[in-house]
């Protein structure tokens, strides 16, 4: 069963994101920092027609929009399944999922409304700069490494509880 609050929660990051980019979009100018923290994080706003660290991006547009519209939508279908079924009794990776899919269908709505995701937080070290990204990009980074804590961090007897016997094939 999906909580009540996981939903809450994924209903607030989404909103967070939402709101997050507008100020990004209303404030910023495109590719000008901002300077938050000298020599480490700066505000900038960039407009990622990518997926992850700018993958895809080059494509021509009506491939670039079915690549990433097909693999989104599997993203989607792939979380959801994974809350219903596999996570149904498992608070953590319940969690870890939510902030997957919030960040997902945060991302989508910039695809929808924008065809780029806008991204803003921009960390760097002298001239070596991380890609840019935004909240629903760290709430999916986020929820992936709970998922991965709680795999490697998870007591024996759930791991020997989830394992199916092999099939002898005749």
């Amino acid at each position: 069963m999906i909580r009540r609050g996981a939903l809450v929660i994924c209903l607030l990051l989404i909103v967070i994101d939402q709101i997050t980019k507008y100020f990004a979009e209303r404030y910023l100018f495109l590719g000008e920092p901002v300077p938050v923290i000298e020599g480490l994080f700066n505000f900038t706003l960039v407009y990622n027609p990518g997926a992850a660290f700018g993958m895809f991006g080059d494509l021509p547009d009506p491939w670039r929009r079915i690549t990433l519209g097909a693999v989104s939508l599997l993203a989607l279908l792939v979380v959801i399944r994974f809350m219903y079924k596999e996570a149904r009794e498992d608070v953590v990776s319940q969690y870890a999922l939510v902030a997957i899919l919030s960040g997902a269908i945060g991302n989508i709505i910039d695809r929808v409304r924008f065809d780029a995701v806008i991204d803003f937080l921009d960390f760097y070290i002298g001239e070596h700069h991380w890609p840019a990204f935004n909240v629903a990009d760290s709430a999916i980074s986020l929820g992936v490494c709970l998922l991965m804590f709680r795999v490697v961090f998870a007591k024996r007897t759930d791991i020997e509880s989830t394992q199916v016997e092999p099939v002898a094939i005749k």
